[in-house]
């Protein structure tokens, strides 16, 4: 019943639920990210606040490039009887692995606004801290909210 329930059931539906993720998610992640490499402050908020509008294209992007890999992933993993939580925290380990490999280079590239191998070369020291940041916020943020506006959507609609 969850997975009826709590997630999307059409792509209207998807469309709704990425949204609310990604939007969740950029407006979080990226700005903790930068303050981790730059410093704490308002200058670094302000900043990462004007590269907000070209990262959310680039997560959009990237969620639906690695949106089947991780399915495909996660079905490895996670067997049909396996409960609703065990899925959802399954689907969360891949999806943002994937992503966070990806945004690790094309985030830093973004938010730099230049292509260098800076982060290519530093790769290694800063995708732990990003995977671990992205992890969170996914994890027990994002996804939830995004999981109780599909149930809420979807009681509206089958009263």
């Amino acid at each position: 019943m969850d997975f009826y329930m709590k997630l999307p059931r059409n792509k209207k539906e998807f469309a709704l639920f990425m949204a609310v993720i990604s939007v969740i998610s950029v407006n979080m992640i990226a700005p903790l990210i930068t303050a981790f490499e730059v410093g704490f402050s308002m200058d670094t908020w302000g900043d990462t606040m004007k590269v907000i509008p070209s990262i959310w294209f680039a997560v959009v992007a990237i969620v639906l490039i690695t949106y089947k890999p991780a399915e495909w992933l996660t079905s490895r993993v996670a067997k049909k009887g396996d409960s609703f939580g065990a899925h959802m925290m399954v689907n969360v380990v891949f999806s943002v692995l994937l992503m966070s490999i990806l945004l690790t280079v094309i985030g830093t590239w973004i938010g730099s606004r230049h292509i260098s191998m800076e982060p290519i070369h530093l790769f290694f020291y800063k995708w732990p801290r990003n995977f671990a940041i992205s992890f969170f916020v996914e994890a027990w943020i994002a996804q939830p909210i995004a999981r109780l506006v599909m149930l809420k959507l979807h009681r509206y609609q089958d009263s």
